[in-house]
């Protein structure tokens, strides 16, 4: 049977593999040092969240100040005064925004788990298992906040966005491993069918 695009695709990666190996041990590096102190690490995922919100809500406002004849300029900049303010709240009180974000948390590990479990099971591309694995303990780990959720909220962001962190990235070192034992025929095929017309 002929291979998959995404089968295709992947084996392209072959040469990268030494990189997303890399990107892999440093997920594992920073999951660890959020599950050793998830109370830090959810007070600092909150303050930049709220940095993000209020770097979004300066440049909402400045480009709609730069396109004055716009109908839209006064809607964009309340939308803009919107984000500053929220994450002005973010920053004064990041314990208060925790909260928030462990219900956003917990629907994005949901999603995400959902999404990459559905996908190794369709393609089944090489070190598809650990990729099966990442995705039903995602989902696992958004269950688990859902379900204990508001009493969890001052930690759970840090210690499970610090479990997140270990599996994909220890996904990462396994499909690095898996691209590298794909064969140089499969990874340089476009390359070879080239040389031999020329």
């Amino acid at each position: 049977m002929p291979a998959s695009p995404i089968t295709s695709d992947l084996s392209t990666l072959r040469d990268s593999w030494g990189w997303i190996l890399v990107m892999g041990i440093l997920m594992i590096l920073g999951g660890l040092a959020a599950i050793a102190t998830p109370f830090f690490a959810t007070v600092g995922v909150v303050t930049f969240l709220g940095i993000m919100i209020l770097a979004a809500g300066v440049a909402q406002i400045v480009s709609a100040f730069q396109c004055k004849a716009w109908k839209g300029v006064l809607l964009s900049t309340l939308v803009g005064i919107l984000y500053l303010v929220t994450g002005f709240l973010i920053l004064e009180n990041p314990i208060k925004g925790a909260a928030g974000l462990t219900l956003l948390l917990a629907l994005f590990f949901l999603t995400s788990g959902i999404f990459r479990i559905v996908i190794s099971l369709q393609e089944r591309f090489p070190g598809w298992g650990w990729t099966l694995l990442s995705g039903s303990v995602t989902v696992l780990l958004g269950l688990i906040v859902w379900r204990q959720f508001p009493e969890v909220a001052l930690w759970i962001v840090g210690l499970l966005l610090g479990i997140e962190f270990v599996f994909n990235g220890w996904m990462w070192v396994m499909l690095a491993f898996a691209f590298k034992q794909i064969p140089e025929e499969t990874s340089g095929s476009d390359s070879t069918q080239a040389s031999l017309t020329s």
